[in-house]
């Protein structure tokens, strides 16, 4: 089972957590578990992060991560 801490949290690099700082903080768990699907709809369509996509391991990932209840 994926976690926040382990698993999640580290793909988000500075500068993703720094892009994103006016919306919310990709650092933070209880802000990404509250915009987990719209993280995830970005993430799938390679519109986030911007400068590069995810590869489809990491995408996975976070999919098992929610469908695993978000984890802390």
């Amino acid at each position: 089972m994926a976690s926040f801490a382990a698993d999640i949290r580290p793909l988000f690099r500075q500068t993703d957590i720094e892009a994103m700082a006016f919306a919310f903080d990709l650092g933070d768990y209880e802000a990404v578990k509250a915009n987990a699907t719209a993280i995830h709809a970005r993430l799938a369509d390679g519109s986030m992060p911007c400068d590069d996509e995810w590869p489809a391991d990491n995408i996975a990932l976070f999919e098992q991560w929610i469908s695993g209840g978000f984890d802390p």
